[in-house]
């Protein structure tokens, strides 16, 4: 394609011609060079290991099962892949010696070719179950209550949490950024207490307050967050800290109190609502039904603790306008690299997106050997995609390599492109913003298998181990 441009120099004007190619183009002269791909395996014996030799592409026919990419067929855009950055984390992190913490959180979220650029993370709103202790930007003694959020401060979050967040925004400041509340302040609930409980409709108006100062105190900080849930978990109020929110409550505060809380204020900042697992997608299609809280709402967020990940679509399909979102799901420090492997890579970092996800979130982050710090009922065996011990120590947990597959190669603004489904080999497919692909694959049998990925009327075969990871780009 031919492209004419006019560039001033000095007081000049010279008119340039300059040769750019197009899209096709671009993605040929990419197939030329051949396929680079990264492979980690059960048995950890390669993880996220860049493979020596590139793949051919060659018109030969295609032999055994095939992968078809098909750059015609266009989905969602990609927000990112990446963690909850919970107070615990943060923790962990500022503890850490200086230089140490600088060489990790490059590699965690630059994206040269040492990091693996991490690009979204979720936030808690006040203290998640993964805080060393309960709090709320605003706690007041038993029988206080504070309607004008007078004593509103982020303190709590100014210990640990912004200082790490700032420095990850030195490195990229162009990370996307979700918060989430796990409880409002206790005066504001049915129970007075960190744990179950509902919102007292009384105070709806004042805890959409407490989300606009939480947002504009971020703001001040430098922070800014392209999006919030409502509610962490809305239907399990037995977490420490957790709130019982059912769907029509939900659907009450977004649109008669959040939303035009945030329409006052001028907030950019995007609502979300559901935020719990994908066996409840008639939560979300009851809020989105809301006339009155639709036009507030960006879309829905899953996690997949129970249902199945195809549930995203129903929602999708229903309002194909409105945003889809994976935000948590856990690894547990009892299980296995193995077993965690292809199942989270397979249902999370393929199957979300496959089923209209923009981003794929794990839970969490960081934790110390002991699965520390949690609050008095919280989680006590979350495992972190990394684990922080004293000495600067750092291990590298399986989370860390399945968000990586992602995250390093399939960068924000990414598109979902097609690709064909072949058993035993899960796939998906973007097309990235400087014109190349991606290809995320595993392979979930028990014997290695050989397949040939076609684009563009050639194909590059590969064989994968049983049951590996193995991102393909080109």
């Amino acid at each position: 394609m031919l492209s004419v441009s006019v560039c001033r120099l000095g007081l000049g004007a010279v008119l340039a011609l300059t040769l750019v190619p197009s899209y096709g183009q671009r993605a040929k002269t990419n197939a030329k060079a051949g396929v680079a791909s990264w492979i980690t395996t059960p048995d950890q014996t390669q993880r996220l290991q860049p493979q020596a030799a590139r793949l051919a592409f060659s018109k030969a026919a295609p032999t055994g099962t095939v992968i078809e990419i098909d750059d015609s067929q266009r989905f969602q855009t990609m927000d990112g892949f990446g963690y909850c950055l919970t107070g615990g984390s943060a923790e962990l992190l500022h503890a850490m010696s200086a230089p140490a913490r600088t060489k990790l959180l490059r590699e965690l979220f630059g994206t040269d070719a040492n990091g693996i650029g991490v690009s979204y993370l979720r936030l808690s709103i006040g203290a998640s179950d993964l805080d060393a202790q309960v709090f709320s930007y605003d706690d007041r003694p038993a029988g206080e209550t504070d309607p004008t959020l007078a004593h509103f401060s982020l303190a709590p979050d100014e210990a640990h949490l912004i200082p790490v967040l700032k420095e990850i925004l030195a490195i990229n400041p162009a990370i996307k950024l979700m918060g989430s509340p796990w409880s409002p302040p206790t005066w504001m609930k049915t129970n007075g207490e960190s744990k179950g409980g509902s919102l007292k409709p009384e105070f709806y108006g004042a805890y959409a307050q407490y989300f606009v100062k939480y947002l504009q105190g971020m703001q001040k900080h430098g922070i800014r967050l392209d999006a919030i849930t409502v509610q962490n978990e809305p239907l399990h109020p037995g977490n420490n800290p957790s709130l019982l929110m059912t769907a029509e409550p939900q659907a009450e505060f977004i649109g008669q109190h959040l939303g035009p809380a945030f329409k006052a204020a001028g907030l950019k900042t995007k609502i979300v609502c559901y935020d719990h697992n994908a066996d409840k997608p008639d939560y979300p299609l009851t809020v989105l039904g809301n006339a009155t809280a639709n036009p507030y709402v960006d879309g829905s967020a899953f996690h997949l603790y129970a249902g199945p990940i195809e549930a995203l679509s129903k929602v999708h399909d229903a309002y194909p306008t409105k945003n889809v979102y994976f935000t948590e799901q856990w690894t547990g420090s009892k299980t296995t690299f193995e077993s965690n492997l292809g199942w989270h890579v397979k249902n999370l970092e393929i199957g979300a997106p496959r089923n209209w996800a923009r981003t794929v979130l794990e839970w969490n982050l960081a934790a110390d050997p002991q699965q520390n710090p949690h609050t008095p009922g919280g989680c006590t065996e979350c495992l972190g995609a990394i684990t922080l011990a004293p000495g600067d120590a750092v291990t590298r947990n399986v989370a860390y390599y399945t968000v990586a597959h992602a995250s390093k190669f399939v960068r924000p603004g990414s598109v979902r492109v097609g690709s064909t489904t072949a058993a035993g080999l899960s796939n998906v497919a973007y097309r990235t913003p400087s014109g190349g692909h991606v290809l995320l694959v595993v392979n979930d049998q028990a014997t290695p298998q050989t397949f040939s990925l076609h684009y563009l009327g050639q194909a590059a075969q590969a064989t994968l181990p049983a049951g590996a990871v193995a991102t393909y780009v080109w």
